[in-house]
């Protein structure tokens, strides 16, 4: 999705708090494959978190970290995964539901193409 769309909208993944911290809500697919991220308690934390998020997952988006303040997180009400689909002048074009049962990528995927299609 990125690699198609990234001229008609800017990308980000925003790190906000660990949702399966092990220190909260692990997970056993987390344990299984040995993720172990604790909550962050400081921003230097969360942004090494996010460092291994986005390496483990060979992510070529820009990856942007919340603040301890989570300000983006509750901006957004991103807890604990949103899509938002914004044009190049910044005016947010698409709000998914929140995840992980509103995360849907084809809605996103088709508010890109509207984009697209509008030049």
């Amino acid at each position: 999705m990125y690699r198609r769309f990234r001229r008609q909208a800017n990308f980000y993944v925003v790190y906000i708090a660990e949702a399966h911290a092990v220190n909260g809500w692990q997970t056993e697919s987390n344990e299984a494959e040995g993720i172990r991220i604790p909550q962050a308690t400081t921003f230097e934390e969360r942004w090494s978190a996010a460092e291994r998020c986005a390496a483990a997952l060979g992510l070529s988006i820009p990856t942007l970290v919340d603040g301890m303040d989570d300000a983006a997180r509750l901006a957004f009400a991103a807890w604990p995964e949103r899509i938002f689909v914004f044009d190049r002048d910044g005016k947010l074009t698409y709000m998914g539901g929140p995840g992980p049962f509103g995360f849907d990528v084809g809605e996103a995927v088709d508010a890109l193409r509207r984009l697209e299609a509008q030049g």
